[in-house]
């Protein structure tokens, strides 16, 4: 038919629970979570898709499915943002500056070895579905564990040992719907990065220009959900295409 129907999106959130006679006080790493799933919900909401197949959160592809999800957790890190909803349920104070100081330091504790993990099972991934030869470890040559070890001794400090079966773990690729999709992991970091990059650029504390930039992203992510290619979005909000600088910085592995 021709009847328009609004979408609705449920938010379903667990958190910790009251603990005697204090509230329930949520963790930051749950207020992460539910910044993360907001960004799911704004993309469904905003949708101006007419088809319901490609809007909102449908159609979008694999890559970018996580980009306004990520992107909001950023904002998780931003001070101003956070001092609006996170004060002492008894005093009323805002986050000190110093405790603060230790969050951010702490999102970013061993990023190096993180983003080299993420990789790895990327690559490897990747390779298993690609060049790995199947019939040729039935006969005996290279297996999948030879293939992982090979790909490991780019990305791993230490090599694993040679006993090492670590594949038979990696369900996310064999039973979980990642199979030479892990890939997307790391690249929506890299999206959800570069589009927050376009905050900080015109200044996080402009808010004219944060709402004007806020503006164009929700007529772009937010609004055009799989009616266009997750790559003509991105350059239509960005005006080029991603580069991996800002997840690098947000990581701590570049200078700031």
């Amino acid at each position: 038919g021709t009847e328009i129907r609004l979408p609705i999106a449920h938010m379903v959130c667990n958190q910790s629970p009251p603990v005697g006679e204090k509230p329930s006080l949520m963790t930051f790493r749950e207020v992460e979570t539910m910044f993360h799933e907001f960004g799911h919900a704004i993309q469904h909401m905003l949708t101006t898709q007419d088809e319901g197949l490609v809007a909102g959160i449908r159609g979008v592809e694999w890559d970018a499915v996580e980009l306004p999800s990520q992107f909001m957790e950023n904002w998780c890190y931003d001070k101003p943002t956070i001092d609006k909803m996170a004060i002492h349920y008894e005093t009323g104070e805002t986050i000190p500056a110093e405790l603060w100081e230790k969050i951010k330091a702490a999102k970013n504790f061993r990023a190096g070895s993180m983003m080299l993990r993420q990789l790895q099972f990327a690559v490897t991934d990747l390779t298993l579905h690609s060049t790995f030869d199947p019939q040729g470890a039935k006969s005996g040559k290279k297996s999948v564990h030879d293939a992982y070890q090979e790909v490991a001794k780019t990305y791993q400090v230490t090599q694993p040992m040679e006993y090492d079966r670590f594949l038979c773990a990696f369900s996310h690729i064999f039973a979980g719907g990642y199979s030479a999709g892990y890939y997307s992991y790391k690249w929506a970091e890299v999206l959800s990065a570069d589009a927050f990059a376009a905050f900080e650029e015109v200044g996080l504390e402009n808010d004219d220009k944060v709402q004007e930039t806020g503006r164009r992203f929700r007529d772009t992510v937010l609004s055009l959900g799989g009616g266009k290619d997750a790559g003509t979005v991105f350059k239509l909000f960005r005006g080029r295409e991603p580069t991996p600088d800002a997840l690098l910085r947000h990581s701590g592995l570049v200078s700031a």
